[in-house]
């Protein structure tokens, strides 16, 4: 009895196993949705423009250039842009194979499984709505204190002051209000409210325009100059702490990708809007802090309205009034941004039945999840009216940070992974090593693709597998399926990275060459598992577009990113295990026994031109082209059905 219970909860625990790392097939139409295709590539531009250069241009800049970097603030913008823009590109290559709402969770759930793509969206679900939020407050303390405290005084007087550590002063009932109204605009429809955030996101940088001429034409060069303090007054530790800083201007970008199925061409306009939005949004916080280091020395920096006060010292203050509609339009785009997106990844998560089935419901009107927005809006109002967001605000980066990472992780294991015969229309024979592969490319191998080159087939026929020339891995990287050798190296990098990271950051101070070793141990298997990965042939699947030079751009994605997660505060880490504990009590209670892959069931998409009812969230574990050239190997069907021993074999067996 107690072999049968160990067997019984072995086979559970496998099973619990598969569910939890089952991934997203895609192939099928993966353009065919219910929402409203209608995007072109200037409105997801202006979205993701829109919803980085938020209050932080009119803010941050000024509180980075007086307490961190001085003039170098500029250098802080250009690191944390290129730290950015190497996430940002993994985003736009899996903005090309997946064309899907959800953004870094659905890129997840097709990589690397269904239980780390949950844990992904339940992080994205939290980063947007508490950005709503806080947001909200920012756009209300923005009004308040142009009113000189009129707000926050009526409401204390009305309502008393809240006492309680978590929450706000006084509740917030303006930040209420302007959540439900930015909810009431998207639900008009998704072109309306593109329109709206269109003309707010022109009008903001039109403003920073302006602000850029006036410093250009006010700059004084001796504020750069040593008497001032000079061009990097704290030092290159000073920039790379603005660097930290200033990465969360950037945070943003992925709402294109999360407004993929509502694009009209997204394997165009997802890269293009990416790359263009990132480049937009550095060169315009790189020209705002050099204009506004040189308006004024960066000491008379005011950090708290840093603009204003500076072209008021210059005597330019007919200014100061562009500057307060520029803040509240580009306050507006961000409260816009993080709203369109949060419904979006709840509507992903939700059609993959890992969330409650009503949030998929799409209305027939706007085309929009209607009551995913109202849940959305209304919780994000919630929060801002009762919430100290200052304490929750860097809670949010920790998701983002984490998305960024397996996103870029996603990207190398994809690129080493066989496609399936569904995207390229034949199997792969079996190879067993490097050397039989040179020899069967001497020889010749068939394929259906009349059209592709010998050398193109040899890398479809070989992706995965280590290459001729590094035969001599073999032993360490051979006889396994294709691709899981690549897996299995970047699980490690980024586990080698983190623990290169931590260790670096708690010790103190080096206690001789010992406390090293784990820094040369740790940097020679990262260096390893990037050969061993170089090592593999890559897909040639041509795609819109691609990373450049993988795996060494999504590794160092994967490896800044992990450095500023390690950063931050103990605190934060608190606060993200509690969350992802009522994450986990939702998935393990419900999310694993509704999941559409374990119904085996058609999700939303059909194949096209199929009769049958496959969908790119559809579970097809054997492939009717599989079975085919697997009954081939075996033999005829009338073989396969034969027993194992016949009957008349039996009885002669039997005493």
């Amino acid at each position: 009895m107690p072999g049968a219970r160990h067997k019984i909860l072995g086979h559970v625990l496998s099973g619990f196993c598969h569910k939890m790392n089952r991934r997203k097939p895609i192939y099928g139409d993966c353009l065919e949705t219910p929402l409203n295709r209608c995007l072109t590539t200037f409105d997801i531009t202006l979205l993701g423009v829109g919803h980085m250069v938020g209050a932080g241009i009119y803010v941050l800049t000024g509180a980075v250039a007086h307490n961190m970097a001085g003039p170098a603030t500029a250098l802080s913008f250009l690191l944390a842009g290129i730290t950015s823009t190497l996430a940002a590109l993994c985003y736009a290559e899996f903005g090309t194979r997946i064309p899907r709402a959800g953004s870094a969770y659905a890129y997840t759930y097709v990589s690397i499984g269904e239980f780390w793509a949950f844990i992904i969206g339940w992080n994205i679900v939290l980063e947007y709505m508490i950005g709503a939020a806080s947001v909200a407050r920012a756009w209300s303390g923005y009004l308040d204190a142009m009113l000189d405290g009129a707000i926050s005084n009526a409401t204390i007087s009305v309502t008393g002051e809240l006492h309680e550590t978590l929450l706000s002063k006084y509740p917030d009932v303006l930040a209420f209000l302007i959540c439900i109204v930015a909810s009431l605009i998207l639900a008009v429809g998704v072109k309306t409210s593109a329109y709206i955030n269109n003309g707010l996101t022109i009008l903001n940088l039109t403003v920073i325009s302006l602000v850029i001429f006036l410093g250009f034409y006010y700059a004084d060069l001796s504020n750069w100059s040593q008497k001032n303090g000079g061009f990097m007054p704290y030092g290159f530790s000073g920039v790379l702490a603005g660097a930290a800083t200033c990465f969360y201007a950037f945070v943003g970008f992925d709402s294109i990708s999360a407004s993929s199925e509502e694009a009209k061409d997204p394997t165009r306009s997802i890269p293009i809007a990416t790359i263009l939005s990132m480049a937009m949004v550095a060169f315009g916080y790189i020209l705002v802090a050099i204009a506004l280091t040189l308006m004024v020395p960066y000491k008379s920096i005011n950090p708290d309205a840093a603009l204003p006060a500076a072209l008021g010292a210059v005597h330019a203050d007919w200014a100061k009034y562009a500057v307060a509609v520029g803040a509240v339009c580009g306050m507006t785009t961000t409260l816009l941004g993080s709203l369109f997106s949060l419904p979006r990844c709840l509507y992903a998560m939700s059609a993959d039945g890992l969330l409650f089935g009503f949030l998929s419901d799409i209305s027939n009107k706007s085309q929009i999840p209607i009551s995913n927005l109202i849940i959305s809006g209304f919780s994000s109002a919630l929060i801002a009216l009762l919430f100290d967001l200052e304490k929750l605000v860097e809670f949010m980066s920790i998701g983002t940070l984490l998305a960024y990472t397996i996103v870029s992780a996603a990207v190398i294991i994809l690129r080493y992974r066989p496609a399936p015969p569904e995207e390229k229309g034949f199997s792969p024979p079996h190879l067993d090593s490097p050397i039989d592969r040179e020899d069967s490319s001497a020889t010749g191998t068939p394929g259906t693709d009349g059209g592709s080159s010998s050398s193109e087939m040899f890398e479809a026929l070989t992706v995965g597998r280590l290459r001729p020339q590094y035969a001599w891995l073999e032993p360490l990287a051979g006889g396994r399926a294709p691709g899981s050798a690549v897996t299995s190296c970047v699980y490690t990098f980024t586990a080698a990275a983190a623990a290169l990271c931590a260790h670096n950051h708690f010790l103190a101070e080096p206690a001789g060459l010992w406390a090293l070793l784990p820094d040369f141990v740790l940097t020679f298997i990262i260096v390893a598992c990037l050969v061993i990965i170089w090592a593999h042939q890559q897909s040639p699947l041509r795609l819109p577009f691609r990373v450049p030079w993988v795996p060494l751009l999504p590794a160092a994605s994967v490896m800044l990113n992990v450095e500023l997660m390690v950063n931050l505060n103990a605190l934060t880490w608190a606060r993200f295990t509690i969350w992802m504990t009522f994450g986990f009590l939702l998935y393990f209670l419900y999310g694993i026994h509704h999941s559409k892959l374990g119904e085996g069931v058609a999700g939303l998409l059909s194949r096209s031109g199929s009769g049958t009812a496959h969908s790119w969230g559809a579970v097809d574990k054997t492939s009717s082209l599989a079975r085919r050239v697997g009954r081939l190997g075996r033999g005829s069907k009338s073989d396969d059905r034969k027993p194992i021993i016949s009957d008349d074999e039996l009885a002669r067996r039997e005493p």
